[in-house]
């Protein structure tokens, strides 16, 4: 796994975290950046594919994996449904976490969210409002509700943020119309460890988000970096507390900018896609209070990406937009390397790009991964078929293996 310099960090975990492992959904680094080598440039519906599992009904997330588990979350006969897998595809068990609450958009469900790890549990959350802490058994540790203890979500559409983990809690944003906070619970007991209203005056949508936290550990002292309400803001892991914030990513004030794609963070920079694909800003980690005016490192109008969130390595981020077209940009100026265009089809992009082994990884909604080399232009290597069933969640890279998740059943790629 690469090691990045100064402010780029990784989240700490709980126990020792391995080549192979994939804690949550943009990988162990939080940045769409996957370690070993020997993933497949070429497969489809028939080749190269190691098994193939028919889930038992719809979800959106994202697989983690942690040792010889992997985790995913699923509708199933009207429940939410927590399944555990082993690295040959066999279901290893399942428990249900309340009742399914269905998606409204076409391509959502009641389980978008993605789980997280630690190694020693996996936490699961749910449209439902439903979170649960279960251990590798599949024994439920604790469970809660979030809409019964705070309220309900008012969200339009269907809620997507992921859980993080800290060293000692299991973090929760809600942004939406109405009251919004960071809520964390102790891992070992769920008990409300603490909560902080987020609540930052964005008009109607635009106070809606979708996006997932990023976790930081600088020498010991952890962040997140939260994305939203025509903001991004940092908060200090252990109480919530604000520490700055960075506004102006609204500047119309227009009433329909909700956020989804969430910020990646490399190299000391927070690069945040808003504005349904109309802005990119890139702050600098540091100082404290409204660092607006002094903390914009650099801003790029148009080409941002709405849905998928960047990935980041090298010096470099990749930011894919919905209709497939991927720019790559010097991180420290936003200085624009490369951008190319994916062929046009009517089906967009709602996965995120992974970078892995030298190549970037991009999905789109009807399951054809296209394969690009993270050289200084825009170079196809491999266009790839699936099954042509809607494919939303991001692919998970882990020893050799490239799991993709699609509406109606978990592949894994590569021999």
């Amino acid at each position: 796994m690469r090691l990045f310099a100064s402010l780029c960090l990784i989240a700490a975990l709980a126990s020792p975290l391995l080549a192979g492992d994939w804690p949550n959904w943009r990988g162990p680094g939080y940045n769409g950046v996957a370690s070993g080598t020997g993933y497949p440039t070429e497969w489809s519906a028939t080749k190269n594919v190691a098994w193939k599992v028919e889930l038992p009904g719809k979800g959106s997330s994202t697989p983690v994996v942690w040792g010889k588990h992997i985790f995913l979350t699923s509708g199933a006969d009207g429940k939410n449904a927590l399944l555990a897998l082993n690295r040959d595809g066999k279901e290893l068990w399942r428990v249900v976490v309340g009742s399914e609450r269905p998606g409204k958009n076409k391509k959502a469900s009641g389980s978008n969210p993605s789980c997280v790890t630690d190694g020693e549990h996996v936490f699961a959350y749910f449209k439902s409002g439903d979170l649960a802490c279960v251990d590798f058994s599949g024994k439920i540790i604790w469970q809660t509700n979030i809409q019964s203890k705070f309220g309900e979500d008012t969200l339009w559409w269907d809620l997507g943020t992921s859980p993080v983990l800290t060293k000692a809690h299991c973090v929760v944003t809600v942004m939406q119309t109405g009251p919004s906070y960071l809520v964390a619970f102790e891992k070992a007991t769920g008990k409300v460890a603490w909560k902080e209203d987020r609540n930052l005056g964005a008009p109607e949508e635009a106070a809606q988000s979708y996006s997932t936290p990023v976790v930081l550990n600088d020498k010991g002292k952890e962040t997140l970096v939260v994305l939203g309400a025509d903001h991004a803001t940092a908060h200090d892991a252990a109480n919530g507390k604000e520490l700055w914030r960075v506004g102006g990513l609204n500047p119309t004030g227009h009433k329909y900018f909700r956020s989804i794609a969430s910020a990646v963070v490399h190299n000391g920079i927070v690069v945040a896609p808003y504005a349904r694909t109309e802005s990119v800003t890139a702050i600098k980690l540091g100082g404290s209070g409204d660092v607006t005016a002094s903390h914009v490192a650099w801003t790029m109008k148009g080409n941002g990406s709405d849905v998928p969130t960047p990935a980041a390595a090298d010096g470099k981020v990749y930011i894919l937009n919905d209709r497939g077209t991927l720019t790559c940009l010097e991180i420290a100026t936003g200085k624009e390397i490369w951008s190319g265009q994916t062929e046009k089809n009517r089906a967009g992009f709602s996965s995120s790009p992974t970078l892995a082994d030298g190549k970037i990884y991009i999905t789109r909604e009807d399951g054809k991964t296209f394969v690009l080399a993270q050289g200084d232009e825009f170079k196809v290597l491999a266009a790839n078929d699936l099954d042509g069933t809607q494919t939303v969640a991001t692919p998970v890279f882990v020893d050799g293996k490239i799991l993709i998740r699609t509406d109606t059943h978990l592949f894994c790629i590569g021999g």
